[in-house]
């Protein structure tokens, strides 16, 4: 079996009717987690786990998100697929607010301050990101998002920006022009180092705002809008969720839940001992 674990990004902090079975703190090679990890089920699901990215009370801004310890803290507790929550601004007028996007594409334009790798220090890998999306985890989303009723976008590309500033207009209209769908600021490097970790990665995105390329200026991303306009969405999500946890998982691919072998550049004898412990965990 090939655990669930949901990344809960702003306005989801916790899952009313989750059954919670544990809550793990740990510490990692990489420092703490963002929270404690629950460990919960529905009724006549499998076991899941949940953590909120920006922390339970919202305390950290994108780029003080302790990504790789998230990751890698899923992974040693035997989480092998993610699926990360996130808000997100529209630069497609068919993606309407409220609207809920799966991803299979992203445009990295951050600025360099995340650590965006498990890698270095004498160990050198380079992964391919072609399909940064998982394609068998993308049906079952979808598969779920069917029987729950819901619509979902999908084959979208999502830009992920450093923030915690909303963009200029002319950030906006470039990324448009670019070929992006959505725009965010959590989920990279979270969905590279999850290919990193050999586990399957896929984005719900729920649209709160068109951003700011529109010419109306009223139409323009402000921040209490957005939270405002998610919470009024989130009970979909968790619909989202609970439907997924019922869906009879389709395997990972090899060439995902493997990549490692076809990675990993330094010859295993030639790796530093203080980096195999953290390494074997990325390699199971």
């Amino acid at each position: 079996m090939e655990h669930l674990g949901i990344i809960g990004g702003t306005g989801l902090y916790k899952i009313g009717d989750l059954e919670i079975v544990k809550e793990h703190d740990i510490d990692t090679p990489f420092g703490k987690p963002s929270a404690p990890i629950v460990e919960g089920k529905f009724k006549n699901s499998d076991p899941l786990f949940f953590l909120p990215r920006h922390g339970i009370n919202h305390s950290l801004l994108p780029s003080e998100v302790n990504y790789r310890a998230n990751i890698f803290a899923l992974k040693s507790l035997g989480g092998r697929r993610v699926v990360s929550v996130s808000a997100t601004g529209s630069l497609r007028k068919e993606i309407k607010p409220g609207d809920m996007t799966l991803v299979n594409q992203y445009f990295d334009h951050t600025r360099g301050k995340r650590d965006s790798t498990f890698f270095g220090r004498g160990v050198v890998a380079h992964i391919s990101t072609a399909q940064p999306a998982c394609p068998a985890l993308s049906d079952d989303i979808l598969t779920a998002a069917s029987e729950a009723g819901l619509n979902l976008h999908s084959e979208k590309t999502y830009a992920c920006v450093e923030g915690p500033r909303l963009g200029t207009r002319a950030e906006s209209l470039f990324l448009r022009q670019s070929g992006c769908d959505v725009v965010g600021m959590t989920n990279l490097p979270e969905a590279f180092l999850a290919r990193e970790a050999q586990m399957a990665y896929c984005t719900v995105a729920i649209a709160t705002d068109y951003d700011c390329w529109l010419d109306d200026p009223d139409q323009h991303a402000q921040a209490d809008e957005i939270m405002t306009l998610y919470f009024a969405n989130i009970e979909k999500v968790k619909s989202l969720v609970r439907a997924l946890a019922a869906v009879k998982e389709s395997p990972t691919p090899e060439w995902i839940k493997g990549c490692l072998k076809h990675s990993l550049i330094t010859p295993p004898d030639q790796i530093p001992e203080e980096h195999k412990q953290w390494l074997n965990i990325l390699q199971k």
